[in-house]
């Protein structure tokens, strides 16, 4: 077996390595959301901290 007869995987490498392709495209937005939120969240939970200090 060669590596371009690999790559080609029996004329369906294309479809494989697209949906390889689009799972870690896909795993990588969901981690960078992930973060994104996590820094949302703790910016209002130390707004509301500080509301709540004043109070």
């Amino acid at each position: 077996m060669s590596l371009s007869e690999f790559i080609s995987m029996g004329g369906y490498g294309f479809y494989v390595w697209m949906s390889f392709g689009m799972t870690a495209l896909l795993i990588t937005a969901e981690v960078v959301y992930v973060k994104h939120q996590r820094k949302q969240i703790l910016r209002r939970l130390q707004r509301m901290a500080q509301l709540n200090a004043e109070v």
